[in-house]
């Protein structure tokens, strides 16, 4: 086979949001050929152990390209144009070229190198492929009522991110998250999981996901080990009791793991059911308001929880209620309303765009009105006079705040206190649900 030569630059790779240092390699533990994985050591002396995401070969697919070629060499990228997709038979340090190898120490040490767009658009594309777990294209549902509760709604989720998805009840958060997990078939568009079609590969989908749903679906007459032991077993998976031991201790369950369900309360439940989740090893954890009901205990614990997984690189999606849960631990927020997908935005960055800021003058005294000059700046004005207060955003110009303390001081105002205040999650989510009605 042959192919035409062209590098991939140490700039594609930056451009493509990678680090030159970042390559490709097929786990050695792993039995899977087709298994490879990216990894953050830079070299073979790097110290400690490599850090492996799993890279599934349709993410290689969707880049045109495929591991099919090895070096000993860890500094260097080799992508080959080959379709189908061929993998080797025995592990190795496997890592890509746009059809011919080159040495990212080289391309580093000569920033006047010119691009090659081509190899740029295929490492861009693997690392896009690498950092999406669910894809949602064009989703609709409609029941056979006529009632329609999904309108073709698009969604990327990333590998290892908390996703907070945000929406009053009815808007459609939990049909999203049954479609995306199977339970719901859509009337339109489509869902992959990894490369997974959730219908028709709906088998290798699932196996990659841990739900835990509102409702409390338990076998009321087993035992918790029972129960958690079973639902690893549903998804193939062999006996580990290490793990189990593990997840109940982590979610305060190892002294009830011989209680029936049926005698515990409602918050053991609801820590039975994430251990369920949990049973499988999944790499993706969808928790629907899972600390609807729970006490103060099993919210801290299974936070805790959370964070460790997003540590050990579980992606999680989570609805709730609570939006200070979803302002402390998401990465991104994203708001539906009547099936509709309203925003998708990092969290920081949503909070700069339509986080307002209020900044409030308590004043020495009461004003029976605002005066004349102030007026251009839409202050609000207390019911009993003694605060005037003006709302702005992360785009008014900080020199208005200067020139509205000036005509303040003009005008005669003396205030006695100044305080600003930053609009919370909760704020915006109002003000997003309410313009979308």
């Amino acid at each position: 086979m042959t192919h035409a030569a062209s590098a991939v630059t140490a700039r594609g790779l930056a451009l493509a949001g990678a680090a030159p240092a970042n390559f490709l390699r097929h786990n050695p533990k792993s039995a899977d050929s087709k298994a490879w994985f990216a990894t953050e050591a830079p070299s073979a002396n790097a110290a400690g152990p490599p850090r492996f995401h799993h890279l599934p070969p349709a993410c290689l697919a969707l880049a045109g390209a495929t591991c099919h070629s090895h070096s000993s060499s860890l500094n260097r990228i080799v992508v080959h144009r080959v379709t189908p997709i061929t993998t080797m038979a025995k592990p190795s340090h496997c890592v890509f070229e746009n059809l011919r190898r080159v040495s990212l120490t080289d391309t580093m040490d000569d920033p006047g190198r010119p691009p090659s767009s081509e190899p740029d658009r295929a490492v861009s594309a693997i690392v896009h492929a690498m950092s999406r777990i669910i894809t949602v294209s064009n989703l609709s549902k409609t029941y056979g009522s006529g009632f329609r509760a999904l309108r073709d709604v698009n969604l990327e989720i990333r590998r290892g991110e908390i996703f907070a998805l945000l929406g009053p009840n009815g808007a459609g958060k939990t049909t999203l998250i049954s479609t995306v997990c199977g339970i719901v078939n859509p009337s339109e568009g489509k869902v992959t999981v990894a490369g997974h079609d959730i219908v028709t590969d709906c088998r290798a989908a699932r196996a990659m996901i841990g739900l835990v749903p509102q409702e409390l679906t338990t076998d009321a007459f087993e035992t918790v080990w029972a129960t958690v032991s079973f639902s690893r077993g549903l998804f193939g998976r062999p006996k580990n009791p290490a793990h189990i031991e593990k997840v109940l201790k982590a979610l305060s369950l190892w002294s009830k793991k011989d209680n029936k369900i049926m005698t515990l309360s409602g918050g053991m439940k609801r820590r039975v059911l994430i251990a369920k989740a949990l049973a499988h090893e999944p790499d993706i954890l969808f928790l629907d308001e899972p600390t609807a009901g729970v006490d103060v205990e099993l919210r801290r614990d299974m936070w805790d929880l959370v964070r460790e997984l997003k540590s050990n690189g579980v992606t999680i999606i989570l609805t709730t209620h609570y939006i200070e849960e979803a302002e402390e631990m998401a990465d991104r927020i994203g708001v539906i309303n009547r099936g509709e997908i309203v925003l998708v935005e990092e969290k920081h960055e949503l909070m700069r765009k339509l986080g307002q800021k209020k900044l409030t003058l308590q004043l020495e005294h009461s004003l029976a009105e605002i005066p004349a000059p102030l007026l251009p700046y839409g202050l609000a004005h207390s019911s009993d006079g003694s605060e005037l207060t003006y709302t702005y955003d992360a785009h008014d110009e900080p020199g208005r705040i200067i020139a509205l303390l000036r005509h303040v001081d003009e005008a005669g105002v003396r205030f006695k206190d100044l305080q600003t205040t930053q609009s919370s999650l909760e704020d915006i989510f109002v003000s997003l649900v309410r313009e979308a009605k």
